[in-house]
């Protein structure tokens, strides 16, 4: 599960990142430079330290929050709805499958 969960919260910075730009030309403009560059950072940085707090209890929680947050860039982008929606549906598939592959993975170590 960690593993499938990692890669979506790794793909979701890289297009958090690629928003920046986005939000800054064709969003908020240039009066909200700062806040634009410096939120698209901090969630990008947010999105890939959480992919260390999968090991904890509370790191699919975390990993949660942090999907609405990337749903909630859509006021800014637009697009972003539609792609925090996406990621959102990818979060749910990693940690459903990952957990079955897990329990297939445990159930097959414990046989053998």
């Amino acid at each position: 599960m960690k593993v499938l969960c990692s890669s979506v919260l790794a793909f979701e910075a890289i297009v958090v990142l690629l928003a920046i730009p986005v939000a800054l030309n064709f969003g908020w403009g240039s009066d909200r430079t700062a806040l634009v560059v410096g939120g698209g950072f901090t969630l990008a940085l947010l999105l890939l330290l959480a992919i260390g707090t999968l090991r904890r209890p509370w790191g699919l929680t975390a990993g949660w929050v942090l999907q609405a947050a990337v749903i909630a860039c859509g006021f800014v982008v637009p697009a972003m709805f539609v792609l925090g929606v996406v990621f959102a549906v990818l979060w749910w598939v990693a940690i459903h499958y990952g957990s079955r592959g897990d329990a297939i993975k445990a159930a097959r170590s414990a046989s053998s």
